[in-house]
């Protein structure tokens, strides 16, 4: 029975993870060592934004439906208010999309909206 030898899974791991710190400046993207502490670290962070993400967009878009809100006399709080009574069921990036894209449908929704409260 021969005994188990690991220089090409090793090679392997370590091409992988040398093709991963591709770009790196310096030691990061040449030096195993350095390039593993890199890439963990950038997936970590990677992870972590993809969630910040969601939360940064959706403050964008209560931002702009603020300013359009306020563009036609009336507040955030109380136009979401006004959408749900009415039962509107628009999210707040198809309402935000509508109000930079098309004002009149907005307008026509707002009036809708708040005209019914």
């Amino acid at each position: 029975m021969a005994r188990v030898k690991w220089q090409v899974a090793s090679r392997r791991r370590r091409k992988r993870l040398l093709s991963r710190a591709k770009g790196y400046w310096g030691a990061r993207g040449r030096h195993v060592r350095k390039a593993k502490e890199t890439v963990i670290r950038a997936e970590a962070y990677a992870t972590r934004d993809r969630k910040a993400r969601k939360r940064d967009f959706r403050s964008l878009w209560v931002i702009r439906l603020n300013a359009a809100a306020r563009a036609r006399g009336t507040t955030y709080s109380r136009l979401i208010a006004a959408f749900r009574r009415a039962k509107i069921g628009l999210n707040r990036k198809q309402l935000t999309e509508l109000a930079i894209h098309d004002p009149k449908v907005f307008d026509e929704l707002v009036t809708t909206a708040v005209g019914s409260a």
